[in-house]
């Protein structure tokens, strides 16, 4: 793993604007042509392996919480214990997901897996893609991203009712917006009608009892980029539960204990010693986690709230409105660095494969919202 400094594409704004990809910028550049990180094949097999089994890992974990009922660990309400039981036991299909890796020494690091509402998808599937072709088209880079889309949407077709699958995400929000409707697109590519619709112009039709659209027309198939730990606690999301046409949620429910991180100290007691594992515990056990560690919040986003701790010190920590559900204690592994910058590897499980990396980089140990997104390539 290499990182080169490289001149940006002249008028690098339009060309990623034209596939849109508009914010690219904000206070500061978050996309960044101006470096890209270089890969071995040996690598990328390595990260493409680590990727699939740590997948298969996660699914025998899920089944392992509800086989002994552990939903307290993840501060899920009782109530909806019985709907993420049924999408697992339905089978409900996941698109997509995507793994957190520190990379020293050629060996992957599982930091956390955003499992229910990742972002920076569209950036790992078209816009390094393009940026590619105007660098250097002879070179190649681990991303089927787009493909394995396209392809997992045909499949969920006969998953599916019959009938419209609506796209929603909250307002004012471009990021998300603009990861909905790439996700959109890549249906419409599959053969779907889709239609979008923002989350709070979903209703509800009491006398039915099912979703409806602002045209009243029943709302059966949904993908959905909002967290479902934000969903149960609203009074609106109860709704889910008493829906008479059991709605397709996308992501299924049972993704809930995927997104959240106390999956990680119950993938490290059902696979102690696994070599893309690190030491992990809950806060009753962190005693045992030693003097250099990671305290994280169960839930979080953006890496808020969490706290680098290094031979017994808080080396760095960050601010936000996360931690009442409880903490995490996460062996450290700093992520590997190239002249202060802090490279972070994202790689994507799509319809259950292995499908391509992203990666963020930041002047900071956090990788959090303000952290780049750079594009990488593969070396033959």
């Amino acid at each position: 793993m290499r990182r080169h400094i490289i001149l940006p594409r002249s008028n690098w704004q339009e060309k990623v604007e034209s596939i849109g990809f508009k914010f690219h910028s904000s206070d500061a550049t978050y996309w960044d042509e101006s470096v890209y990180y270089e890969f071995t094949m040996d690598e990328i097999e390595t990260i493409e392996k680590a990727t699939s089994e740590l997948w298969d890992m996660c699914l025998i974990a899920v089944q392992y919480v509800i086989d002994h009922n552990l939903y307290n660990l993840f501060h899920i309400p009782e109530w909806f214990v019985p709907h993420i039981e049924s999408t697992w036991n339905n089978d409900a299909p996941s698109i997509y997901g995507r793994f957190d890796f520190s990379f020293n020494n050629g060996v992957p690091k599982l930091l956390e897996f955003n499992a229910d509402t990742p972002t920076s998808l569209f950036e790992s599937s078209v816009v390094q893609w393009y940026w590619l072709q105007d660098f250097d088209k002879s070179k190649d880079q681990f991303n089927s991203i787009h493909e394995k889309l396209v392809e997992y949407w045909k499949h969920l077709k006969d998953y599916l009712y019959n009938d419209t699958l609506y796209f929603t995400t909250i307002k004012d929000t471009l990021e998300d917006f603009t990861t909905t409707e790439y996700l959109r697109d890549c249906a419409i590519q599959a053969g779907l009608n889709t239609k979008y619709i923002y989350i709070d112009e979903i209703g509800w039709d009491n006398e039915s009892n099912v979703f409806v659209d602002l045209e009243n027309k029943t709302i059966r198939n949904i993908f959905k980029l909002y967290p479902y730990e934000w969903l149960v606690n609203e009074e609106f999301g109860k709704n889910i539960t008493i829906d008479r046409n059991n709605t397709h949620w996308i992501e299924p429910s049972w993704k809930m204990l995927l997104s959240n991180k106390a999956i990680l100290p119950i993938l490290w007691q059902l696979n102690k010693g696994h070599k893309n594992l690190l030491e992990c515990y809950f806060e009753k056990d962190k005693n045992r986690i030693g003097f250099n560690y990671v305290k994280k919040p169960i839930l979080s986003r953006e890496g808020a709230n969490i706290q680098i701790v290094k031979h017994g010190n808080i080396i760095q920590e960050s601010a936000g409105e996360y931690g009442d559900e409880g903490f995490i204690y996460q062996e450290l592994s700093i992520l590997p660095e190239f002249s202060n910058n802090y490279a972070l590897i994202g790689s994507w499980i799509v319809g259950q494969e292995p499908a391509g990396i992203g990666i963020r980089e930041s002047k900071d140990l956090i990788t959090g919202n303000l952290s780049r997104f750079v594009p990488h390539l593969i070396y033959r």
